[in-house]
């Protein structure tokens, strides 16, 4: 029953989630400007090829510059996901080994994280103007890599709880304003295409972050996978340094 309850309280809220955006959202895209289904299905293997993913193959309609940008996103945006859901996933396993947290205890540490997520999107991610998005992104992802060093090394919960802070700022402004950055391309009838394969390499990462990132941390230890998702980190930190600097040219 104690792990029955929730389940079904998070079942309850997903059909409600749905249910209301099925009623109350309607459709954005004319039914006109909509891809036909005979095209959709022509095009089947290239959504679910993971190369045919990152190369964004079923977008025709973009420049090579535009193409460029639109991958690279993508890659940055997969990358930061599988180690930000890998190390996610392994941070119960830290908290209990390292700090004997129970059950109760992780779930309020992962409340302070939702809590302190809320009030930086609400207070300063949807205050971004227009334009700055790569920047913020990058400014997140450099401070996830101190986040997870700090993890790999906290003997305290204070110097935890910083990085916890730290890891929450990069969980409420990362992905929100790479979603922004890629949704500036397109047409209006490539757009949901863009998003769609997007959104599949996050769900991609997703699947694949955590089984590696467990993997690395009972066979190695805490330390040694949190300074590999750091420096890994780097990658798409400076492929976001390089557009920011590419975009004040």
């Amino acid at each position: 029953i104690v792990y029955v309850i929730p389940a079904l309280f998070a079942l309850v809220l997903s059909i409600a989630d749905i249910l209301f955006i099925y009623f109350y959202l309607t459709e954005t895209l004319p039914e006109k400007k909509r891809l036909k289904s005979k095209n959709v299905f022509l095009h089947a293997v290239e959504y679910i090829n993971p190369v045919s993913l990152f190369r964004f193959s079923s977008v025709q309609k973009l420049s090579h510059l535009e193409s460029q940008n639109v991958q690279s996103i993508g890659s940055i945006y997969f990358i930061y996901l599988f180690i930000y859901s890998g190390l996610e996933f392994t941070l119960p396993f830290l908290m209990h080994n390292r700090f004997d947290y129970t059950s109760m205890q992780q779930g309020k540490m992962f409340f302070y994280i939702g809590t302190v997520m809320s009030l930086v999107q609400g207070g300063y991610t949807r205050r971004i103007s227009s334009g700055k998005e790569t920047k913020i992104a990058s400014h997140g992802i450099l401070l996830l890599i101190p986040s997870f060093v700090l993890m790999a090394f906290a003997t305290n919960t204070f110097l935890m709880y910083v990085a916890l802070t730290l890891f929450s700022f990069a969980s409420a402004t990362v992905v929100p304003c790479l979603t922004t950055l890629i949704s500036t391309y397109g047409g209006d009838d490539e757009k949901g295409t863009i998003m769609g394969i997007f959104r599949s390499l996050g769900a991609l990462s997703r699947a694949i972050g955590p089984v590696i990132a467990s993997t690395v941390y009972w066979c190695f230890g805490a330390n040694v996978c949190y300074m590999i998702g750091s420096v890994i980190l780097l990658l798409p930190l400076v492929q976001l340094i390089r557009q920011t600097k590419s975009k004040t040219k």
